[in-house]
């Protein structure tokens, strides 16, 4: 099959369509939406961070609209969802649980997440801990106290933090849960009682050609180089399995302007020949959270979208090119530029230290109103009412350059 030819912006909009912010939503979120929006991008990443909203939260509210936060926490519990290690720590549909099943069952080969040498340390207590969920129920880290007061930092975690952590990863405990966005772990064997390792779990092959498959869906379409990393896999035979897929008719070859030889899942079909049209339109302008899909891969999103985009929070401030927690910015298929904000709950202001355009955009009147109504929509779903701004692009928000109130949706 020969290689159908398509622009840089309809590649754009074809990702952002398998993404879903493509356009904005056209109706109000409801609870099932959580797991279908997972189910689209097949990983949600966490992260703890929370200068403006803890990024699962923004990940989706960029997707659905204003939703009520606690709705992702309710879907976890209803057992629709589960964390695991994926493309880092994520929330994945529990039906996935036999894609990750066999990095469980080997703890050793996952690196820093699993220390054998701490587990057989403390194989007595570790015992003691499981014996007392299994009598008493789920438990948190918080329910057991430091041995020294006042500990604190990565290095510092209390033990039963540090046996609950290495349990989790073995797979022998899951979080049910999360109360204050703290995990509340249980038996495995509790939560999966139908789960049977001797018939149920996936060779580690054909796990992860599932995986594969999951990324080519995701991605919508994608460069050899891009599939591997969304779920973090170590260097699997991408060129053979495309090979494979092709030969099957489950991707198609596109030729895309200054990038060169990519794949289109072939669930994405019809998008593909809308994109191809001129029909696949970007309306949507949001703000998006430094760990959302589109830019976790920060090659892809430079390539891509010509994005360069690091994560400064972890660089001494003096350092810092643009700040803290820098949230990218979409609008209409191309990210635009970058915000460093704060929210003050308690006064119900949106703090925007700095508001960054990528060299080249021009400012317009779409651009204006696109940015201006997703910071409103955030804020407001962040409970703000005001917008504060201390620095902007020369021309942009030229009347309201210090900030504004925001209208009741």
């Amino acid at each position: 099959m020969s290689a159908r030819k398509l622009s840089l912006t309809a590649a754009r909009h074809l990702h952002l369509h398998a993404q879903g912010l493509l356009k904005k939503p056209r109706r109000r979120p409801q609870p099932d939406d959580i797991l279908r929006t997972i189910e689209r991008m097949s990983l949600l990443q966490i992260d703890t961070i929370n200068v403006v909203a803890r990024s699962p939260y923004l990940v989706l509210f960029s997707r659905l609209g204003a939703y009520p936060q606690d709705w992702l926490d309710a879907s976890l519990k209803r057992g629709e969802l589960m964390e695991y290690w994926a493309h880092e720590a994520c929330f994945l549909p529990r039906s996935d649980f036999s894609l990750v099943r066999h990095r469980m069952l080997a703890p050793e080969n996952m690196g820093w997440k699993y220390r054998q040498a701490w587990m057989e340390e403390h194989a007595q207590e570790i015992a003691e801990l499981l014996a007392l969920i299994e009598k008493n129920g789920p438990v948190r880290s918080t329910d057991f106290e430091h041995p020294r007061k006042g500990a604190s930092g990565w290095w510092e975690w209390k033990p039963h933090k540090r046996h609950l952590e290495g349990l989790f990863t073995a797979g022998q405990v899951m979080v049910t849960g999360r109360h204050n966005f703290q995990r509340i772990y249980d038996l495995t064997s509790r939560v999966m009682p139908h789960w049977d390792d001797e018939r149920d779990v996936l060779s580690q092959e054909a796990a992860e050609d599932v995986m594969l498959q999951n990324s080519a869906r995701s991605l919508g379409l994608f460069r050899a180089q891009w599939l591997a990393d969304y779920y973090r896999l170590r260097r699997p035979a991408v060129p053979a399995l495309l090979a494979r897929w092709q030969a099957e008719a489950q991707v198609i070859p596109v030729e895309v302007e200054g990038l060169g030889e990519m794949w289109v899942h072939a669930s994405l079909a019809q998008p593909l020949d809308e994109a191809l049209a001129g029909k696949l339109r970007a309306t949507h302008s949001a703000v998006l959270s430094p760990f959302d899909p589109v830019v976790w891969d920060r090659k892809r999103a430079e390539q891509l979208f010509d994005f360069s985009y690091r994560l400064e929070c972890y660089t001494p401030a003096p350092k810092r090119q643009y700040g803290y927690f820098v949230l990218p910015l979409l609008h209409q298929g191309k990210l635009v530029g970058r915000m460093d904000s704060k929210i003050h709950r308690k006064t119900g202001v949106l703090e925007v230290f700095a508001l960054y355009l990528q060299e080249g955009v021009r400012v317009s009147g779409a651009l204006e109103q696109g940015l201006k109504q997703a910071i409103d929509d955030f804020a407001r779903w962040q409970g703000a009412h005001r917008v504060d701004i201390r620095q902007l692009p020369a021309m942009l928000f030229a009347r309201q350059r210090t900030g504004w109130e925001i209208e009741a949706a």
